[in-house]
């Protein structure tokens, strides 16, 4: 019987996601819970399970879709082959196209694949493979390049690269087949074809190029030697695409000097091109690296040179970037924001912490941080004062059954907030072991859908740099966010139980409520930070 798989929810205000990458093709068994695709959204990339076991039949949506939540994207059923083989007719909507009807013959058609929603071509930079190579399934077969992201494409199955169909450098339209898997190609395109250098030579950006069918040969041909590379010492290079490096050559430009807006640092197209535009060509031609300069020398000045380009340049917001940007000002929109910062005293913390952190590391095998501390007296303060666990919905106070925790998470693309359930029902040992494993399956693209979704009040560590302390934009729905300022020692007046006055050097830890006061009265707030602070600064139970 066939089960549809849809688009999941991956938060209450989440209503979309993009499809980035397929785990499996049409046609392969799938288990119950086994990881079948990859989504995005502005909180969270995450891997999706197959919900039954079977065989993927038909995958509706590409790669690089945005849809709907509830969207049909694929369907898994016990039985099918999902690619057409001996005459049966391959589903739409793959991705990959079959070539024949016997699978030795057969070659799979590998296409550009669709980045992102408003993206409709792609650069080929880089193949990984040459035309003869063996490649495993979802090893990375060619770089792309687009105006929002430079990625890897891995290969949709395992064979023989037999076919290459579009040359670095080319720019084709998504779903237009770029290589051939496991099918009797002729090899690559003459490189010296009309086409091939039209592609390469051509400075427009964003120009969509159809791929002529390649000269047959007998034989796959030797593909185009890639140009010179810049080199930063024998072993490390600019990363760059064929087609920039020809740029360079033909401008003699030193790649070193031009600031790479791609993935890792990547000079794109665009990059040199804005470049020889802003400089006379020629001018920034470098003399060779000396020999003794060391891998650490050359990338810090090539780190400084790429920083220095971002002043004055216009760099669009990633997809993410531009959700949460939305998300925060619709947050400050709804709701009336209203802070109040308490200074709490951490000694008690710190020094349990330094006493126990070795040995809590080697019996539970997760390091000791101040966070689940923190969880923990946040977590009874909330049991305390349920108002600020609630939210406003429909003109109603919807107060939460339990204390769903959200830990903002900071990534390198992003800002997500992975949720540790019903924290109130954890010790202290499974609440540090949660904390440390959602942070990082969240670094990692881990984490499951609804583990990203679905919190009550969020714990924001914007002291993690050395500031004061921050003031949070509430994560919509809930209605309060608390952010952890820096920890430092500070000289403190100490009262005894006599009155008498002494300083002493305290740790010291500043910690900012940000509520809504349509929900939330300021002595609410009050009754909430004082419940808190009590609890860590009278800190009396065991940590496990």
């Amino acid at each position: 019987m066939p089960t549809d798989v849809v688009m999941p929810q991956m938060g209450e205000s989440i209503f979309e996601g993009t499809i980035t990458r397929w785990l499996k093709k049409a046609g392969d068994a799938v288990e119950k819970d086994e990881p079948l695709f990859e989504i995005s959204t502005d909180k969270v990339d995450a891997e999706i399970p197959s919900p039954v076991a079977g065989i993927l039949s038909e995958i509706k949506v590409a790669e690089g879709e945005t849809v709907q939540i509830n969207t049909v994207v694929a369907v898994v059923e016990e039985q099918g082959t999902g690619i057409r083989e001996q005459g049966i007719q391959k589903p739409e909507g793959s991705g990959i196209r079959d070539q024949g009807s016997s699978p030795p013959v057969a070659g799979v058609d590998v296409v550009m694949p669709q980045m992102g929603e408003s993206i409709f071509e792609g650069t080929i930079t880089r193949w990984l493979k040459k035309a003869g190579d063996a490649v495993e399934k979802d090893e990375p077969l060619f770089e792309i390049s687009t105006d929002k992201v430079d990625a890897e494409i891995p290969s949709p199955v395992a064979g023989v690269l037999t076919e290459i169909k579009a040359a670095e450098g080319e720019t084709v339209q998504i779903n237009t087949v770029v290589a051939v898997i496991g099918g009797q190609g002729s090899g690559i395109r003459d490189p010296g074809s009309e086409k091939a250098d039209a592609a390469t030579d051509s400075p427009a950006i964003g120009t969509s190029v159809q791929v002529a069918p390649p000269a047959t040969t007998g034989a796959p041909a030797t593909p185009e030697p890639e140009a010179p590379v810049a080199e930063l010492n024998g072993r490390e290079r600019v990363r760059s695409s064929p087609l920039v490096r020809k740029i360079a050559q033909e401008h003699k430009l030193d790649l070193r000097r031009v600031g790479g807006t791609g993935s890792e640092g990547r000079i794109t197209k665009e990059d040199i091109l804005r470049h020889l535009t802003q400089h006379r060509p020629g001018s920034a031609a470098a003399p060779k690296p000396a020999t003794s300069e060391t891998a650490a020398a050359a990338k810090e000045r090539t780190d400084t040179a790429q920083a220095s380009k971002l002043p004055g340049q216009v760099v669009p917001l990633s997809r993410m970037r531009a959700i949460i940007a939305q998300r925060m000002v619709e947050s400050v929109a709804i709701a009336p924001h209203v802070y109040s910062v308490y200074k709490i005293d951490m000694t008690r913390i710190a020094r349990i912490r330094e006493r126990e952190k070795a040995r809590f590391e080697q019996k539970h095998g997760v390091k000791l941080t101040y966070m689940p501390f923190i969880g923990a007296a946040a977590t009874e303060a909330l049991r305390r004062y349920p108002i600020v666990n609630a939210s406003l919905k429909d003109g109603s106070i919807h107060y939460h059954q339990h204390v769903d925790l959200g830990i903002a998470v900071a990534l390198e693309w992003g800002l997500i907030v992975p949720v540790v359930r019903q924290a109130e029902t954890l010790s202290f040992v499974e609440l540090a072991k949660a904390m440390a494993d959602l942070a990082e399956r969240a670094r990692t693209k881990k984490l499951k859908p609804e583990e990203a979704s679905g919190s009550t009040f969020t714990l924001t560590n914007s002291g993690v740099f050395g500031g004061e302390f921050g003031t949070p934009i509430i994560n919509q729905p809930e209605s309060a966010i608390l952010a952890i300022g820096g920890l430092k020692k500070e000289a403190v007046v100490l009262t005894d139980a006599e009155g008498n006055d002494t300083i002493g050097v305290r740790a010291m830890q500043s910690y900012c409520l940000g509520f809504d006061h349509r929900l939330i009265d300021g002595a609410d707030g009050g009754k909430f930070m004082s419940a808190f602070k009590r609890t860590l600064e009278g800190w009396d139970r065991e940590i496990g």
